[in-house]
């Protein structure tokens, strides 16, 4: 037990001594290199004087330099912008506007959802109608009909069938305008693209 102590409180004092010699040595490292720095950015400052003036030819005159009145201006071209397009307006700024004007203010809550935050739980099929509800992400159900907006790009609800209910709307990646992917949602699953 005591031999155990005695290794301990050497190894203790080694590990201070190994600690003290680096911190030695790193501080006189430290200091050496300052020194030497200090050597070389005290170098002597030569003050030169003032530049004397250049002394001009006897033929050089500043009227030589100078253009005269008789000569004139040349004739230059004359750029017509009429039927071309500006080069310095951007192309991309106005796709964009384009874009932003197309987009409406939700007027429901079902349209500022994306349709993957949406579950379809249930699908009911009578005489008065078809009707389908929908489960967002905090757990509310939504009932929904035929022609019901729904989804962020414009989506309607186009037809809801025994087992399916089919959501039209608009998609901007595509080149072509109007309604260009419909999305199909089985009860218990969740939405898929199905494109036209």
């Amino acid at each position: 037990m005591r031999r155990l102590r005695r290794e301990k409180i050497r190894k203790r004092r080694n590990r201070r001594l190994v600690r003290y010699c680096s911190t030695v040595l790193f501080l006189s490292v430290v200091y050496s290199l300052f020194c030497v720095a200090g050597a070389f950015a005290s170098q002597k400052l030569i003050y030169k004087g003032p530049k004397a003036q250049k002394v001009l030819l006897p033929g050089d005159t500043d009227k030589d330099i100078l253009v005269q009145p008789e000569q004139g201006l040349i004739e230059g071209y004359v750029y017509d912008p009429t039927g071309k397009t500006d080069p310095f307006k951007s192309f991309i700024a106005e796709q964009e506007s384009i874009s932003e004007k197309k987009k409406r203010k939700p007027k429901t809550y079902l349209e500022t959802l994306d349709l993957s935050q949406l579950d379809l739980i249930a699908i009911i099929i009578s005489q008065k109608g078809n009707w389908a509800m929908v489960r967002d992400s905090k757990g509310i159900g939504h009932v929904i009909r035929k022609g019901t907006p729904i989804g962020l790009n414009e989506g309607v609800v186009y037809k809801i069938k025994e087992k399916e209910l089919i959501v039209r709307r608009l998609s901007s990646w595509l080149i072509h305008s109007g309604w260009s992917s419909i999305l199909a949602v089985y009860p218990g699953t969740s939405f898929r693209y199905l494109l036209l």
